[in-house]
């Protein structure tokens, strides 16, 4: 339970935020409170050969469907951009059973509306953690249980090896025990119409998705072997079915050395969709009769993250991801696959700056055989608090 505190401390907890204080603790109470984050500024010259990428988050990090197919080539643009900056707040608090329950709410504006360019630059922060563990449980919204955040590369990009990585952050009830983890979290059903179309989100979903874990450490690095089960549902005044999806993940992080190492991960399944690459293929199709049939696609990545000193240090970044789309079902303009190579240079100035420049080259194929690319410069400074 929170008590009050006298002015003067909270006074004193205000001033260590906005010094940049580094992960400052403060009691209240039986609840000891931290917080931290970072400020980040991204600038990027981005050349596509299709088309150029409107105005969004495609223009402020990697978007595999963002890549332009069968445009006119236009001039190169330059972005730059502080939303990816973040702050957090952790609590601890000791109960009267004996036992302690953790707390964690974290912001970015990273692909929020209300902001644009001209003028202010101001984006609302979005929730992107905010959960509670007690004993072996986890509930509340982090990042899927089918997602293996280690494997993860060091890139400047949001995400590095967006084409075949799983990302998602969304609400969940998680049991945790050992290495094992098992996790109910809430459903959601992308659809591609019959024959092509803009992307239905249906948010029919009656069960949750379920996902099963196992994760291994040890000091040569780590693995995560992942199953998810879901849904997948459509209902509307002219349509009413519902299909299963099924997919497996194995991921991990290999230490080769004390500085180096090399992270991979492969993911694939019938229904894995808006986890996988930004959502660029759907979970599932129509049917000229309206039924739902799931589709499968697989990604894969690999990154060899290398440090030249102990302030120098760049990462190779590959990954790539293929669709097994039905031209009959989908249409022809649906993406196919998509690809990435990056490699980046990253300067530690000190423990808590950052400075680096990341080159990027990405190609989407869409199922007609038409493909565009996109090459990417970018440039980041980084300060941890």
């Amino acid at each position: 339970m929170l008590t009050k505190k006298p002015l003067a401390s909270l006074i004193a907890l205000a001033l260590a935020g906005l010094c940049g204080q580094a992960h400052a603790a403060v009691t209240f109470g039986d609840t000891e409170l931290t917080y931290g984050g970072y400020i980040k500024l991204d600038t990027m010259w981005t050349d596509a050969s299709d088309g150029q990428i409107a105005t969004g988050i495609g223009r402020d990090f990697y978007v595999p469907s963002l890549t332009p197919v069968g445009g006119e080539g236009e001039s190169a643009t330059f972005d730059a951009h502080a939303r990816q900056s973040r702050f957090f707040f952790k609590t601890a608090t000791s109960l009267d059973n004996g036992k302690k329950i953790n707390g964690t709410i974290e912001f970015d504006m990273m692909a929020t509306p209300n902001g644009d360019e001209r003028i202010t630059n101001g984006y609302s922060p979005e929730i992107r953690h905010a959960f509670l563990t007690y004993d072996n449980w986890l509930m509340g919204q982090t990042w899927s249980t089918f997602m293996d955040v280690a494997s993860l590369p060091d890139s400047l990009d949001f995400i590095g090896n967006t084409d075949g990585a799983i990302f998602v952050r969304q609400a969940q009830v998680r049991y945790t025990n050992g290495g094992w983890q098992v996790a109910l979290e809430n459903p959601e059903t992308t659809v591609t119409p019959n024959t092509g179309g803009a992307r239905i989100v249906t948010d029919d979903n009656s069960v949750p998705d379920v996902v099963v874990k196992y994760n291994h450490a040890a000091p040569w690095g780590s693995l995560a072997i992942a199953v998810m089960a879901r849904q997948l549902s459509i209902e509307s005044a002219t349509l009413d079915d519902s299909t299963n999806g099924f997919a497996v993940s194995f991921s991990g992080k290999y230490n080769i050395s004390a500085t180096d190492d090399l992270r991979f991960t492969i993911n694939s399944g019938e229904g894995i969709g808006r986890y996988i690459g930004l959502n660029t293929t759907n979970d599932a199709v129509l049917d000229a009769s309206g039924q739902l049939e799931a589709i499968q696609a697989t990604g894969y990545a690999l990154a060899y993250k290398h440090s030249w000193d102990n302030k120098w240090r760049s990462s190779f970044i590959y990954s790539a991801l293929d669709i097994d789309n039905e031209a009959n079902l989908t249409g022809l303009a649906v993406t196919d696959s998509t690809s990435s190579y990056a490699v980046n240079l990253i300067y530690q100035a000190a423990s808590k700056l950052m400075f680096g420049v990341e080159l990027r080259h990405a190609t989407r194929e869409i199922l007609s055989g038409a493909e565009g690319d996109l090459n990417r410069v970018q440039f980041s400074a980084k300060y941890d608090f």
